[in-house]
């Protein structure tokens, strides 16, 4: 390393790879400047450490900001180090990690800094959808420089110093970041569905360690998979009791019961993350009602609708998956849309994209529904008509247009309250009832809530080698 190697942005290189695997690619690299007195000023390796390692065995680039050179600024040479890692990156096909601290942009070197930044805008979209990327910011992220993890693929805030932004809050007309810290870590989890996980140093590290071991090097790596050391038969025998909190029901269904959840505090009315059955890494959606803690005290309640947000963080998560080959497994438990202001706004846009992202997506689907799954927000669910490739129904599920007695209400307006539980009963029979669905092929296998692992594990190994043709064209415009 250079001799910033006892540097914090060092340490947390050191932390995040395996011992003794970094190798730096850049150290003699300086800052070119020398208007406003630059040559006076120390700025060994620009500002940033680049090179690469290994995470678990598997190969990746990183890059970290160094906070106490030049207060971290991005100049031309160090934007230039970030954008060659890129380069390296995209030729072997492995992850960037990025480790973000950093002041903004060098005024020092003005254009030149502006023009070298671009490069990262632009090496980030040729690399999209090509390897995973992955953003921790530590200290500062701010103006031009928030754009960076927006461009990634995972972001993590460290929960105190974290601080990402476009406009500072207080640049904000009628906001005070007294008022409202809209830079802040969990301001940024909760409210922009940027970000993926927020905590300290040591646990963001670690995060993106688990994370880069359930995901493949690049969208033509076919060979991430571990061996399962899970019975592949598993009974689940308390699933059932999990329709709430699906992240809790996922879980139960992966090998060794080891659930990735991504964009935990965003949308909690939908879960994603990862998991792997039988040793391949698979992505799940899940609807969810529940929210518990780590010391299994319930935290949030919600109706059972989809929201916007939710919505959207999926829609987001499936164009990954697809993007780098990885199933999807969706839970399906929903009674309809939010009906609020707020999510009215956005619903409608962002219900689109999440059918778009997968009714477009051409990897395995499979769905599984869990519960209730009523109108069009279960068809936008990974339905089977929109390209589920397999359904599966626990035999306790319902499916159809609304809840049969909302139904019986409607069709028998001013009948008396027997002819109603009467119409209501026959309602749910002939069309919510799963062996309607069934009958009529739009659910493939009704199955006990217990029997979902094995169900889904030989589901995806059926569809290992699925191909499917789309209409040629350049891209989708949703």
């Amino acid at each position: 390393m250079s001799n910033a190697t006892q540097s914090v942005a060092a340490a947390r290189i050191d932390s995040l790879l395996d011992a003794n695997s970094f190798v730096e690619i850049g150290q003699a690299v300086t800052a070119r400047a020398t208007d406003f007195n630059m040559t006076e000023k120390k700025a060994p390796s620009d500002g940033v450490i680049t090179g690469y390692g290994v995470i678990d065995g598997s190969l990746v680039y990183v890059y970290s900001q160094d906070a106490s050179v030049l207060n971290g600024t991005v100049g031309e040479m160090h934007a230039k180090k970030i954008a060659k890692i890129y380069d390296l990156a995209l030729k072997v096909g492995a992850p960037v990690i990025g480790l973000v601290d950093c002041a903004g942009l060098r005024l020092q070197e003005a254009t030149d800094a502006l023009e070298a930044f671009g490069e990262i805008y632009l090496k980030q979209t040729l690399a999209s959808g090509v390897i995973p990327q992955i953003t921790a910011v530590f200290g500062t992220c701010g103006g031009g420089m928030a754009v960076v993890p927006a461009l990634t693929d995972f972001t993590f805030v460290e929960e105190k110093k974290g601080r990402l932004f476009v406009n500072t809050p207080n640049a904000l007309e009628g906001n005070r970041v007294e008022k409202c810290d809209s830079a802040s870590a969990q301001f940024q989890s909760e409210e922009t569905g940027l970000v993926d996980g927020i905590g300290t140093e040591e646990e963001i590290l670690g995060q993106i360690r688990t994370l880069v071991s359930m995901l493949p090097e690049n969208n033509e790596d076919n060979d991430s998979f571990k061996e399962c050391t899970d019975d592949l038969n598993r009974v689940c025998d308390d699933i059932a009791g999990c329709t709430g909190d699906t992240a809790i029901a996922l879980s139960r269904i992966a090998d060794n019961g080891e659930f990735f959840e991504t964009k935990a505090a965003y949308g909690q009315d939908v879960v994603t993350g990862f998991l792997r059955l039988n040793g391949a890494s698979v992505g799940a959606v899940a609807n969810r009602s529940e929210s518990y803690d780590a010391d299994g005290n319930k935290t949030e309640i919600s109706d059972g609708t989809l929201s916007a947000r939710g919505a959207r963080k999926a829609a987001d998560f499936v164009k990954f998956c697809d993007a780098f080959e990885i199933p999807v497994l969706t839970l399906t438990n929903v009674t309809g849309f939010k009906a609020t202001l707020c999510n009215e706004k956005m619903m409608a846009k962002s219900v689109g994209e999440m059918v778009h992202a997968f009714a477009s997506a051409t990897v395995p689907k499979v769905n599984v529904v869990i519960g209730k799954a009523y109108g069009t927000a279960y068809v936008a669910m990974n339905s089977k008509s929109v390209g589920a490739d397999m359904v599966y129904a626990w035999d306790t599920a319902e499916i159809g247009m609304m809840d049969a007695s909302l139904a019986a209400k409607i069709m028998y307006e001013g009948a008396d309250a027997s002819t109603l539980n009467e119409k209501a009963a026959e309602y749910k029979e002939l069309q919510n009832g799963i062996a309607s669905a069934a009958a009529r092929g739009y659910v493939d296998t009704m199955i006990k809530a217990e029997d979902t692992r094995k169900y889904v594990i030989g589901a995806f190994e059926m569809l290992f080698t699925k191909r499917e043709d789309r209409p040629s064209k350049k891209h989708g415009t949703v």
